[in-house]
């Protein structure tokens, strides 16, 4: 028997609906399982935000992942007790995967982001497949700002990682080993050159645990040079250091420097910075070592959301800390302008952590079904800078405090701060056996050969 045309049509017809139903039940099946499934919320960056963040999240009903270049965790503030010999750089880093390992939900992945595709929602990284999110946190920090001249950093490192630290105390130890076998005087007298370039708390934290540390090996440990050979030269464009502080504490940080011998020169910028020498002021200063210090700019965030970039390289956010013109991107930390009575903030490590907190607690009670928490309000809990033993300055509001006191509320502000009571114990341990006997038990000069 031959089939009708009309046969042949209604059955065709009947094919094609059976086939658009069955489409419409997987789609309605992978909608019903995209329902089911927790929010993938990426954390990108595992400072001070994104790390407070995390362990807010830790136990919550979502999927977290962190995404770090490195695989450790690092207390910036004390970078420079690495590159002086006072601290290790396991005292102030942990493993992000010890640090995370007990909350489930949270995995870690060890990668450098390079993008980030918000119509995709998938953060881009170098070498591993993109990574999916429904909520995308950014706490990646910030980079030294060399104001235009990337050349330099080769010639002038700063301090934002271990393997700075570690490369400008293989360079200060070394130019120490140099300056007492050579006998060329000029020689020696460039050896014993360390130029600081900026005068803020980096810079100023430096220079006075570079004159403490050169004293302390000059006069126990070397026979032919002296601690008078010294030459710390701290340089600094505008017209004073500390320019964050109270102009009475940054005129006491600058008095308490120049009587460890540090030659501290304001409105003096740097013109040029080459191999073994620094120019500025119109004159060229032969050194055993630079770093820098003048300044940061953030990650580069607004490049990867393809957005102009405001003052610092900051990405514009609102009072809750999501991304202006951006849906469920939220950026915390030094990469963040928030537009809000409060804003903008410093790039202070207190500020990225109570962003972290906030924003963790946010997106945790969200996840629970909860009203959303009312806008990140920042608690200033004041700033203070080192300038070396017994010296420090602190300021909060209207207090301000200077000298020893300041000295042990900065050490118990650091210790705090620092990821887990084991860092704490190890850190505080170590001060205290530097202050009672002057060792620094960190002076390593890694094996070339």
């Amino acid at each position: 028997m031959i089939a009708s045309s009309e046969d042949t049509r209604s059955a065709g017809a009947a094919n094609g609906v059976e086939r658009l139903s069955e489409t419409s039940r997987a789609t309605k099946s992978e909608t019903d399982a995209a329902a089911r499934r927790p929010n993938r919320i990426v954390i990108v960056g595992g400072g001070f935000g994104g790390l407070a963040c995390a362990s807010k999240l830790g136990g919550a009903p979502v999927e977290v992942t962190l995404i770090d270049k490195r695989n450790h965790n690092l207390f910036q503030p004390l970078l420079y007790q690495i590159a002086t010999a006072i601290l290790s750089p396991a005292d102030i880093s942990e493993p992000l995967r010890r640090t995370l390992g007990k909350k489930r939900n949270i995995d870690v992945v060890m990668a450098e982001v390079v993008g980030i595709d918000a119509k995709r929602k998938a953060v881009l990284t170098r070498d591993g497949a993109p990574v999916e999110y429904d909520t995308l946190v950014i706490a990646t920090g910030s980079v030294d700002n060399y104001l235009g001249h990337d050349e330099w950093r080769q010639y002038a490192p700063g301090l934002k990682t271990n393997r700075d630290a570690r490369q400008v105390r293989e360079t200060l130890l070394l130019a120490f080993e140099r300056a007492e076998l050579t006998l060329d005087p000029d020689e020696r007298r460039k050896l014993l050159t360390f130029v600081i370039v900026g005068g803020g708390p980096t810079g100023v934290e430096f220079a006075g645990a570079i004159a403490e540390l050169g004293v302390f090996l000059l006069r126990r440990d070397f026979r032919n040079i002296a601690p008078e050979e010294l030459n710390i030269i701290l340089l600094e464009a505008g017209p004073g250091i500390l320019s964050g502080f109270d102009e009475k504490l940054s005129r006491y940080a600058l008095k308490r420097l120049e009587a460890r011998g540090v030659d501290v020169q304001v409105d003096t910028p740097v013109e040029a910075i080459a191999a073994e020498e620094v120019t500025a002021g119109g004159e060229t200063i032969p050194t055993g070592c630079v770093i820098w210090g003048a300044g940061v700019k953030a990650t580069p965030v607004a490049e990867w959301l393809g957005v102009e970039p405001q003052r610092g390289g900051r990405v514009p956010v609102a009072a809750d800390l999501s991304a202006i013109g951006f849906e469920d991107i939220y950026i915390l930390g030094d990469a963040a302008s928030v537009q809000s009575e409060d804003g903008p903030f410093p790039a202070l490590a207190q500020v990225a952590k109570q962003q972290g907190k906030y924003l963790g607690r946010k997106l945790r009670r969200e996840a629970e079904g909860h009203d959303d928490e009312a806008p990140f309000r920042f608690r200033n809990r004041g700033i203070t800078a080192v300038i070396g033993r017994n010296a420090a300055v602190f300021q909060s509001g209207r207090f301000k405090l200077t000298g020893r006191l300041a000295w042990w509320l900065w050490a118990l502000i650091h210790v705090y701060l620092l990821v887990n009571f084991e860092k704490r114990l190890l850190v505080s341990v170590q001060w205290i056996w530097t202050f009672l006997t002057g060792q620094r038990n960190a002076r390593l000069i890694d094996d070339k050969t």
